[in-house]
């Protein structure tokens, strides 16, 4: 069930930032906070002057991601928050305003609420791209900040099962519904090389979530492997793509940055008035 057209309201830009973008999934456990992250430094290291909203006010994970310590507190200031830089991205999350031990135990309300103070008053600095980890599915707090943030674009985020895709496919019309257009699919975790004989093991299927964007014409970014420097490196805090630049995985988010910006691009093209002189 979708919002209805009596529900909608209209987005609002946020003052200095000239594209926000949404990753998203339709489901927990895929790996969108890593993907986001990365995708985040990869966009920095382009040249872009890059923000990272945490949206997951249930487990937000960035401060883990970005080497934040537990505790790490942003500054306020003429009662703005004043976002975290880490790795040259300007973060902020809900893991820096509550302890990492104390649930957040609130109705969707209450959430969404705190979505929209963290969104619009954060005293962001002036940024080519903002980008914001959606929470996972598509309730209260999704549907809040795709109406209220002028968002720009959608990445969706799946592993290659149909599982994930199934509820992949739901959010991909979370955003079709409310007029955000989308920027593509990831295939996260999508094969493992065997670090001891080479061989490629298709864990999750492979090539599941190509298939899906083909089908729903939208562009396949790329695909990103089960890697255990990925995964170390984000447990260290230490997103690969600032630790490693020149390694073969942090080429799959440097890859998917580039596909993200020439597809926003095209879209503020597209979006251009453009004077007739007869």
């Amino acid at each position: 069930v979708f919002v209805s057209e009596q529900t909608k309201v209209a987005p609002l830009a946020i003052k200095g930032v000239a594209q926000i973008v949404a990753v998203a999934s339709g489901k927990g456990g895929v790996g969108k906070s890593t993907i986001a992250t990365n995708l985040a430094v990869a966009l920095k290291a382009s040249g872009r002057r890059v923000g990272l909203l945490d949206a997951d006010i249930y487990g937000p994970s960035q401060g883990t991601l970005f080497g934040l310590a537990s505790g790490t507190k942003p500054e306020v200031v003429d009662q703005q928050l004043v976002p975290i830089l880490a790795h040259g991205v300007h973060c902020m999350s809900m893991s820096f305003l509550a302890s990492s031990k104390t649930p957040a135990i609130w109705r969707g309300p209450m959430a969404s609420g705190a979505l929209q103070q963290m969104l619009m008053q954060t005293d962001w600095p002036d940024l080519d791209v903002l980008v914001i980890d959606m929470p996972p599915g598509t309730g209260d707090a999704q549907l809040t900040l795709s109406q209220r943030a002028a968002l720009a674009g959608a990445v969706i985020v799946s592993t290659p099962q149909d599982l994930a895709l199934i509820d992949a496919r739901k959010g991909l019309n979370m955003f079709r519904k409310v007029n955000v257009p989308l920027l593509g699919i990831i295939e996260n975790m999508s094969h493992f090389l065997c670090t001891e004989c080479g061989a490629r093991h298709e864990i999750f299927g492979n090539g599941g979530a190509r298939a899906e964007a083909a089908k729903l014409g939208v562009p396949f970014l790329g695909e990103v492997p089960l890697e255990m420097a990925i995964r170390a490196t984000s447990d260290e805090g230490t997103p690969i793509v600032a630790s490693q630049p020149d390694s073969p995985h942090a080429a799959h988010y440097q890859a998917i940055a580039e596909a993200v910006l020439q597809t926003l691009e095209r879209s503020a093209q597209k979006a251009s008035p453009k004077i007739i002189v007869e």
